[in-house]
């Protein structure tokens, strides 16, 4: 069974290096195509967000007055807060950490058994004296372990993109999802940002700085020929994923 599973598995990363291998050959000397625009909404795997809401309350009016109890205010509002408006994200991020462990495990242990009377002199009539019946068994066992892990990560990413008002929440909270490509030669870098935000938390200016988005999704790579370079090759990852050592 393991032997059909990795033939298998042979078989179909075989199959996609050469469909991979086809478009890099067909793609020689050309620049990565960027992604058309598109909406969010109707892309492969797209699924709208369902999160816990609480009772809606109706908006009412004051007698005589121009207000009404869900305004924010009483000129026009230019920030997002429709499906379909534009909001600018700050994305900051500068996160370090740092880990050391240790382990050391050890153990041993001795057992020994011997044979006495007249097994005892059985053993010495036919062994000689190169055996002691004393301790005619013995066992010895040990067991030592050692190990050591470090972490040392430090990330730092700051830049900016706007993003797409994809859904209402019943609450008033807004999911936002945006993409950017920048080519630069024979290399694209995508910006991926997606989450949910609080209408108050967007700023006078249009703009929300990331760590105020929720189930935040930032994506931040690239490809093109430097991404290609970095990746290890098709066999060594099919023989990493099959190997048991």
């Amino acid at each position: 069974m393991n032997i059909a599973k990795i033939a298998t598995i042979l078989t179909l990363a075989a199959a996609l290096a050469g469909c991979n291998t086809m478009d890099r050959l067909a793609n020689v000397g050309n620049a990565p195509v960027l992604t058309a625009i598109a909406d969010p909404t109707t892309t492969a795997g797209y699924q709208p967000v369902r999160m816990p809401m609480p009772e809606p309350i109706a908006d009412t009016y004051l007698p005589n007055s121009l207000y009404r109890t869900s305004a924010k205010g009483f000129f026009k509002d230019e920030r997002a807060h429709r499906i379909g408006d534009i909001v600018t994200v700050m994305v900051t991020i500068d996160d370090r950490a740092k880990i050391n462990n240790q382990t050391q495990r050890s153990r041993s242990s001795s057992n020994s058994a011997g044979m006495g009377g007249i097994f005892g002199t059985a053993v010495s009539n036919i062994a000689g004296p190169s055996i002691d019946p004393s301790a005619a068994i013995d066992f010895n066992s040990g067991l030592k372990d050692s190990g050591n892990g470090s972490v040392n990560r430090q990330e730092s990413l700051e830049t900016s993109v706007a993003a797409v008002v994809t859904q209402v929440l019943p609450n008033g909270n807004l999911v936002i999802e945006g993409r950017q490509e920048v080519r630069v030669n024979f290399e694209v870098r995508d910006l991926i940002v997606a989450g949910i935000v609080r209408p108050s938390d967007i700023q006078a200016n249009n703009t929300i700085p990331s760590s105020k988005i929720a189930e935040a999704r930032i994506s931040y790579g690239g490809r093109g020929q430097i991404t290609d370079v970095q990746q290890s090759r098709y066999g060594q990852q099919v023989m990493d994923a099959i190997l048991p050592f």
